[in-house]
């Protein structure tokens, strides 16, 4: 296994929903030949008999999620069909129950004029990729934002035994928040200490037969997912991060004086691959947050781009004044996951590298990627491979497999370590263990270079690199090397090629980005931290943005617009493929203008009944030619604000083209496509800017 962790999710959740699909319906067609057979049977005589045949297997009930109108009753619902009692209830985000149904039973009761929709549970991925290469970006923080305010975390829970979740006496407990503190196993009372205000856990839709043996039947996190999410969304500033017994730096989450509320809905399993968050479980933990009434809601888990009970469980939250921020996924080109108007979503970036460099004498530097900032020799550097321990093997030593290095040659050296095998950071406890001081890292194929966690000062280098390093061993092999950190180095910010986008649905997804790859978290045990990569760190991200906005004042409709309107557009990447852009805390603080939507707009877009939503994006598709928006002024102030069309490859006018507004008012302007299109895609953005110097971005994607 070659990885910073040592256990791996998928991206998405999609192959386990098909292989969970593939066994439902297997049981289903076996129960159906089953019966088939049964009336088929005949007696000595000929005469054909189904009572006396042997009975066939009982169809299978499976969990289904039911939806009903606003104002259906749900006991006269479950009693017109004498269904059985429900796993879950919901009466908050939505109206309805998880209930188990045989397929004959599910269409029956969608066949009730009161039934929206029935949907058998799924088991969806959690949408980080720990795989992917990280890139050594350190939380970035402010030092203060989000008093007063709650973050709901949908997640697999929290690690609570970490500064990053003490509470801070300057932060401003929530008033009207009114969630509890399940007590259960491992998870006493006192874990909800002012910082964290709420925990609760849901597993009878993902099943405890299906848990892994660690799991712990409490909102406590076992996985490490959730805290990960919980650190970078609202984790408290200044946090040393020591590793190896070097300070690194501090850490802080972006809105370090917000309160957590943790809702565990997703496990791990004994196989990686089937990790997860169950849809019953997922929606049960929304309606609750909403009831308890969270402010901003953070949902790091996968989705399939349709309207299905998970997002209408999302409106639910949005209606009752919940931000909704929800991860965009990582399937790429793939369907961008919760897609609805209703919901930020969010995709991911890259971000900064740290890098490191090894000091050959005669030769020079060859560079690499290296989280440590202490510098190491000069100090003599061994080749793995020469110091296997007694009883290993050369070939376990070459990759520094835990136990294979001898401590008697290798104490006090530089350790040069091949990549492959196990897992980078257990190369570098292998080589802690075995008292060396420093490891290099190999890359003898094409691969990244990682700045991991690491419990010695290590330096991992490319292959070109690789290469020059032996040769130089091949000629010096008594030399002495030198390791030394090259700091931070910031590369061009681009879309990550695992984020999806699209516009499903009619509506631009994903609504922003931000920092994905390679962002430091917590985690827990071990060393406590970890990087992570994924579309669910840079939810956990904006998701803190929010709640510092949602802390100064700005109401939740602002939010939803400000985190897109001032966000700063990605340089030679599609709008299709960023949104927005990248998310700018400090921009979105002065919105200037804001596209405002109604809660119950979203109910009318849902039902058909209105189509035109007042986004802080636009996309024209078949055919359409001009499309209204409308903006309000929420300065403050009485402004004159004017427009510009950016970008675009045809001619697209906004009238009017400005605008004087009084502190509150609105104006409807028109967005005008003229002139044939030269190719299937047009994108570019609509400018509005104030007098005061604010900057409201509305971003179109034009479509033929």
């Amino acid at each position: 296994m070659d990885g910073s962790t040592t256990r791996r999710r998928r991206g998405q959740g999609d192959d386990v929903t098909h292989r969970r699909r593939r066994r439902h319906t297997a049981g289903r067609t076996a129960a159906l030949c089953g019966a088939l057979l049964a009336t088929l049977l005949v007696r000595p005589d000929g005469a054909a008999t189904a009572a006396e045949a042997p009975a066939g297997p009982a169809p299978e009930a499976v969990l289904h999620l039911v939806t009903l109108q606003p104002d259906a009753d749900q006991d006269d619902v479950l009693a017109s069909l004498d269904l059985p009692d429900p796993v879950y209830r919901w009466h908050t985000a939505l109206n309805g129950f998880a209930v188990r149904l045989d397929a004959a039973g599910a269409a029956e009761l969608d066949a009730l004029p009161d039934v929206v929709s029935v949907e058998a549970d799924e088991v969806r991925a959690m949408t980080s990729a720990p795989a992917l290469p990280p890139s050594g970006r350190f939380g970035d923080g402010p030092a203060t934002g989000g008093s007063g305010v709650v973050i709901g975390l949908v997640d697999s829970g929290l690690e609570p035994d970490s500064p990053l979740f003490a509470q801070r006496s300057s932060a401003r407990r929530p008033a009207d928040f009114d969630g509890d503190c399940a007590v259960a196993g491992d998870w006493v009372a006192a874990e909800c200490n002012g910082k964290v205000v709420a925990a609760r856990w849901y597993v009878d839709g993902f099943g405890t037969d299906r848990l892994r043996a660690a799991s712990t039947l409490s909102p406590r996190d076992s996985d490490g997912h959730g805290t990960q999410m919980a650190s970078v969304a609202a984790g408290n500033p200044g946090v040393p991060v020591e590793v190896g017994g070097e300070r690194l730096g501090e850490f802080g989450g972006m809105a370090p004086d917000a309160s957590l509320a943790v809702y565990k809905a997703c496990w791990s399993a004994p196989d990686p691959a089937d990790d997860g968050c169950s849809t019953a479980d997922v929606v049960t933990a929304v309606d609750d947050a909403t009831r308890d009434g969270v402010d901003v809601l953070s949902l790091a888990v996968g989705g399939t781009g349709v309207l299905d009970t998970v997002e209408r469980a999302l409106l639910g939250a949005t209606e009752a004044g919940v931000v909704v921020v929800a991860a965009a996924g990582n399937d790429g080109a793939g369907a961008t996951a919760h897609a609805s108007p209703w919901v930020t979503t969010v995709g991911g970036t890259t971000g900064e590298a740290r890098r490191g460099r090894v000091l050959l004498p005669g030769v020079g530097a060859v560079g690499g990627a290296m989280l440590a900032r202490t510098t190491v020799g000069p100090a003599r550097v061994v080749r793995a491979v020469d110091v296997a321990a007694p009883g290993a093997r050369r070939s376990e030593a070459r990759y520094c497999t835990p136990g294979s290095l001898d401590a008697a040659r290798v104490g006090g050296a530089v350790v040069v370590c091949d990549r492959g095998r196990v897992g980078r950071v257990d190369k570098s406890r292998a080589v802690a263990l075995a008292d060396g001081v420093a490891m290099v890292l190999l890359n003898r194929r094409a691969g990244s270079v990682d700045a991991d966690v690491h419990s010695v000062p290590t330096v991992h280098l490319p292959v070109r690199h690789a290469g020059t390093l032996l040769r130089w061993l091949r000629t010096h092999p008594a030399g002495r090397v030198t390791l030394t950190s090259g700091g931070v180095v910031e590369r061009r910010v681009r879309v990550a090629e695992f984020s999806a986008s699209g516009a499903g649905s009619g509506v631009l997804k994903p609504d922003v980005v931000a920092p994905g790859t390679g962002v430091l978290t917590a985690v827990p045990g071990g060393e406590g931290w970890t990087f992570t990569t994924g579309t669910s760190v840079a939810t956990a991200h904006t998701a803190g943005v929010a709640a510092t906005l949602l802390g100064d004042g700005l109401r939740p409709a602002v939010v939803r617009s400000a985190l897109v309107t001032s966000a700063r557009p990605v340089p030679g990447t599609p709008v299709l493929r960023s949104g927005a852009g990248l998310v700018q805390p400090d921009r979105a603080r002065r919105p200037g203008l804001a596209y405002l939507v109604p809660p119950q707009a979203y109910r009318s877009w849902l039902d058909g009944r209105r189509t035109d939503l007042n986004t802080p994006t636009l996309v024209l598709a078949d055919g359409d030619r001009a499309a209204r928006r409308t903006i309000t002024n929420v300065t403050g102030r009485r402004l004159y604000f004017s427009s510009s069309a950016r970008g675009f490859r045809r001619d697209v006018s906004v009238r009017p083209a400005a605008v004087r507004l009084g502190p509150g008012e609105s104006v409807t302007f028109r967005v005008r496509v003229s002139g044939p299109g030269r190719s299937r895609l047009d994108d570019g953005v609509v400018v509005w800017r104030g007098a005061s110097g604010t900057v409201t971005r509305l971003p179109v994607v034009i479509t033929r």
